[in-house]
């Protein structure tokens, strides 16, 4: 039986888990998902995921891809996946894809978004989903100091220790800021991203929000590189990744 590629498109709240990647002892969501593709197709199977999201990063659009010797409809796939799957993932889509698909290597651009509940009582529903910050904040100096990382740029200076082993360079196609009824959300598209770059970025723009720093910061933290300057490493369950393009 010829082998099939199968693009798999998943959302989870990433609050039980340690992350994306299969570690050792620790519950993770490629972790629970090769299994439950174990018990459907009956072999251990490599499972490639679109981005290595973080302990405690949720999910709208992750992709993952995996190489089986199946002829079953992509429909049951995804039902039979998705019963042996926690409640807290899900799998939205299956298709065949292309011969050669991976679902890190092919992609063109990832969309983050990052969700801060600014109110002066917490949302309880949002809990989980949002970093509360109980300081009115600046949306338009935080816009203002997003549009310096807009382009090609290293971005050392948001990026975390133990992602510096790979090179700096990233292009941010898009960063938004949108606000209403205390509730911020930054929106950032890109072609790859740095190990806890998202974060640290919102964490300094936080830091503008509250007075603390003007807009022309982000631009001098560019340019220096250097991740000790900068603001705050946001908490990670705020942050979501929406989608992947290929």
């Amino acid at each position: 039986m010829a082998l099939r590629t199968l693009r798999l498109v998943l959302a989870y709240d990433g609050t039980a888990y340690n992350g994306w990647q299969v570690q050792p002892s620790q519950p993770t969501v490629q972790g629970l998902l090769a299994e439950a593709c174990r018990r459907l197709f009956g072999e251990p199977l490599r499972l490639v995921g679109a981005s290595r999201t973080d302990a405690g990063v949720h999910a709208l659009g992750q992709v993952a891809s995996l190489h089986v010797e199946s002829r079953l409809h992509p429909l049951a796939v995804r039902s039979a996946l998705n019963s042996y799957l926690p409640p807290d993932i899900r799998v939205l889509a299956v298709t065949d894809a292309p011969p050669g698909f991976d679902a890190r290597r092919s992609a063109v651009s990832k969309r983050y978004a990052y969700l801060i509940d600014s109110g002066p009582v917490p949302n309880p529903l949002l809990r989980r989903y949002a970093w509360h910050i109980a300081h009115p904040l600046a949306p338009e100096a935080m816009a203002a100091g997003l549009r310096a990382l807009r382009g090609k740029h290293d971005f050392s200076a948001f990026c975390a220790a133990a992602g510096r082993g790979r090179t700096p360079t990233c292009t941010l196609f898009s960063g938004r800021l949108l606000s209403r009824r205390g509730m911020v959300a930054v929106v950032l598209s890109g072609d790859s991203f740095l190990h806890h770059m998202v974060r640290n970025v919102v964490g300094s723009l936080v830091e503008i929000g509250r007075g603390n720093r003007g807009p022309g910061w982000m631009a001098e933290l560019l340019a220096g590189r250097d991740r000790r300057r900068g603001g705050p490493t946001a908490p990670a369950h705020g942050l979501t990744l929406t989608s992947v393009t290929y």
